[in-house]
């Protein structure tokens, strides 16, 4: 009786070390014939895009003189860009109003000063340009370029689509080359990437010159658009 319980102590124990988890009993062969690569392609686009931010300052000894000179100047340019406003195409919105205390060199308040802005954008350029020359009461402080919601979704799908096809050819190019006769995807990435929103140089330089009733020239340029495609394949 007491041998048998003996051996069965035994079995208990050696059945206990199986199941830690630092005891195998076999460790497991790693994945042979697993390849990580990526590829990514690129589009250069014309951004259609334009953002002009025109904005004013006043400045008076109270709030209310200043916030009334503000309002002023803002509804008559809103008047005046609301007359060529179209959804999608010349877009109008009011940006940063804000008003606040100035102060002399010894702490003291010596007056108010604030800011308001108007923003401009769509892909009617043209429109645009012509509209920020009408526009008296504001002057431009900022203008950008960017693509348009459906411009960015149609060069994004051609990229990646292009970004995806390297990725394919090349673990097919690589299982060759490593005297596999294919290769199957295990996982896989895909990102995309647009050209940031900037404000043009050039048309900075043209702002200092432009008379009051002048249009904007516009330059809108290209930026690159890119994907990526990464992961591993079974090689087989």
């Amino acid at each position: 009786m007491n041998l048998r319980l003996q051996a069965i102590t035994v079995c208990s124990a050696a059945l206990s070390c199986l199941a830690l988890p630092g005891v195998k009993a076999a460790e497991a062969a790693p994945p042979a014939g697993v390849l990580s690569l990526s590829a990514s392609a690129s589009v250069e686009v014309t951004k259609d895009v334009l953002s002009v931010t025109l904005g004013t300052t006043r400045e008076g000894s109270d709030s209310a003189g200043v916030q009334s000179a503000l309002k002023q100047a803002l509804d008559a340019a809103l008047a005046e860009a609301r007359k060529a406003a179209r959804p999608g195409q010349l877009e109008v919105s009011t940006g940063n109003f804000s008003l606040y205390p100035r102060y002399t060199n010894k702490g003291q308040m010596s007056g108010w000063q604030g800011s308001a802005e108007l923003i401009v954008e769509g892909k009617d350029m043209p429109a645009i340009a012509q509209l920020t020359g009408r526009i008296t009461t504001l002057t431009i402080s900022r203008v950008a370029y960017g693509l348009s919601k459906e411009q960015r979704q149609k060069v994004e799908s051609d990229v990646t689509a292009q970004a995806i096809q390297q990725f394919q050819a090349r673990a097919a190019e690589y299982a060759k080359q490593f005297g596999y006769g294919a290769a199957s995807i295990r996982e896989v990435n895909v990102s995309s990437n647009e050209p940031p929103v900037y404000a043009a140089p050039m048309a900075r330089k043209a702002m200092a010159s432009m008379s009051a009733d002048e249009a904007l020239p516009v330059e809108p340029g290209k930026g690159t658009v890119s994907a990526t495609v990464n992961g591993s394949v079974q090689m087989k």
